[in-house]
């Protein structure tokens, strides 16, 4: 499919930007900088009709689809794939498994942690619910914290030592590549990887879109060769490459329907005082029976979590 590349059109479909950033998602960034260190054409489209679907970000072209939530991820799925590698002549170093380990793992969980609960969450709303109602978006808030809080091991009981424990293990690793970076241009002196864009699309996002009382950002910014390398980067990879127009917020790919043009409005009727009463107490009706929807999923979600636990530890 590389030798294709010239005909192919491909399109990368993520959250939408903030903070000034290509995208604000976390999850979607790497994605977007990885093409862009590969120098991969391609069209950024956005999505927000889901703002808690882990199938973000999604890399299509035609009827190939890579999706987040298969297959290790869009990198290691495009990799795989053979749409773009990075990583063929480095993954037989003896650091490459290490460096990932540091970055894919411990950041990624230092970062998944500061997000969702280190910060409270500030940066989650311009992320994931800005175009939700108040209610809605924090319900689905409290949903992915605790979701979040499952995932890091995190309990009522453990709470304190699992986050000196996060925040070492980002220290730590802040430390090693610090050291092992140097003054290099790239993780492997003169080309760069996935890894790269793991560690770059972390640095950015830790920078521009986390408060600055953000312990996170604190420990990252004690490595200013850290920050530079990121500068660096950016001004060569995304900046200089963002000169050319972007597509619109509502701009989708050919497999999402576009919306039609607006007909022209017509003059307003002035509505009885009853026909007002009776919209309003629909309009409640809706959002009541939505709202009862959306807790009712959360709640279960949430019990069928810890039922699996509790049969794991009757294991």
């Amino acid at each position: 499919m590389e030798g294709d590349q010239e005909t192919e059109v491909y399109t990368l479909v993520a959250r939408k930007p903030s903070f000034d950033l290509p995208t604000a998602c976390p999850n979607c960034l790497p994605a977007y900088i990885y093409l862009k260190l590969a120098q991969l054409p391609f069209e950024l489209a956005f999505n927000s009709t889901f703002p808690d679907s882990d199938e973000l970000p999604y890399f299509e072209s035609g009827t190939y689809v890579a999706y987040n939530n298969e297959d290790g991820g869009v990198i290691e799925k495009l990799k795989k794939d053979g749409i773009v590698n990075l990583d063929s002549q480095l993954q037989s170093l003896p650091d490459y498994l290490s460096l990932k380990a540091l970055i894919v793992s411990w950041l990624e969980e230092a970062l998944t942690y500061e997000i969702w609960v280190g910060t409270e969450g500030i940066s989650t709303t311009k992320i994931y619910y800005s175009d939700l109602p108040w209610v809605i978006s924090k319900v689905l808030f409290y949903k992915q914290t605790y979701m979040a809080k499952n995932r890091l091991g995190i309990t009522k009981e453990n709470t304190e030592q699992r986050e000196k424990q996060i925040y070492k293990r980002a220290s730590e690793a802040y430390e090693a590549l610090s050291t092992r970076l140097g003054e290099q241009k790239f993780l492997f002196e003169d080309r760069p990887s996935s890894l790269d864009a793991f560690l770059l699309s972390h640095i950015l996002f830790i920078i521009q879109a986390l408060p600055v009382t953000s312990m996170l950002r604190c420990k990252l910014l004690e490595h200013s060769n850290l920050v530079r390398y990121a500068e660096k980067l950016k001004s060569e990879f995304l900046e200089a490459s963002s000169s050319s127009p972007s597509p619109p917020l509502h701009s989708f790919p050919s497999s999402f329907p576009r919306k039609s043009s607006k007909p022209k409005s017509k003059p307003k009727v002035e509505k009885t005082e009853e026909e007002k009463k009776f919209k309003k107490r629909a309009r409640f009706f809706l959002a009541a029976q939505f709202l009862a929807v959306v807790i009712y999923v959360s709640v279960m979600g949430g019990g069928s979590s810890e039922e699996l636990e509790y049969e794991d530890e009757d294991d």
